[in-house]
């Protein structure tokens, strides 16, 4: 074999051998930008919610849950306060008579449950105690609204207004419905206390693991 005919043949043997690692190459690139697409366009989603209702005051229902957020020393932190106080606006605007506020225990040796502070903190604001139940077994949003569901089940009670932070709006939703909640409302606040940047990027990947447990 010639040595012009040796080169042709190393040349093609090296072509092949770079071939899969061009297509694999392409691959990721590839599988990048549609991850770098999915997190954009769910990223717009959250940030455009506004509420359910987007405008004026939910309509009239039988609770309103506040779905819970971190306790400090065993009171609710700035975030969560802004949830309770967005319910108890709602409230004091006659749209629900009664709470269902709903968390577990925090990590790292909390001694009451969300659902306990928040309990507490409604209280001092003068919420009668026979407004208020308690879901304290929840750790996720996915069981907030599940066990909070059972509850009014428990009561006979059809409607509700949830609660929560603008960011935290859209999935909440998409839960209630998925569980079946009669014409859910969600009613959203903004925060001024939180790093947005941090919990809008976060809560990219708390939807799209929802979404995922929803489809399979």
């Amino acid at each position: 074999m010639s040595a012009g005919a040796n080169r042709e043949a190393a040349s093609q043997a090296l072509r092949s051998r770079r071939k899969p690692i061009r297509i694999a190459a392409f691959a990721a690139c590839a599988g990048m930008l549609a991850i770098l697409l999915w997190c954009a366009s769910l990223f717009i989603v959250i940030g455009r919610f506004e509420g359910s209702p987007s405008a004026g005051l939910p309509a009239r229902s039988e609770v309103g849950i506040v779905l819970g957020a971190s306790l400090w020393d065993n009171k609710p932190s700035p975030g969560l306060r802004e949830r309770l106080d967005q319910a108890l606006s709602l409230y004091r605007a006659d749209v629900f008579d009664r709470f269902i506020v709903t968390g577990g225990l925090d990590a790292g040796g909390a001694v009451l449950t969300e659902a306990e502070g928040m309990r507490d903190y409604l209280r001092q604001q003068g919420v009668p105690a026979s407004a208020i139940y308690i879901e304290p077994m929840a750790t996720s949003t996915y069981e907030n609204l599940k066990f909070s569901r059972t509850i009014m089940e428990s009561h006979g009670w059809r409607t509700a207004v949830i609660v929560t932070h603008q960011y935290h709006g859209s999935r909440s939703l998409d839960i209630a419905e998925a569980l079946d909640y009669e014409r859910p409302q969600v009613s959203v606040t903004d925060s001024k206390v939180m790093n947005m940047a941090y919990h809008r990027s976060r809560e990219v990947l708390a939807y799209t693991k929802w979404l995922l447990q929803k489809w399979l």
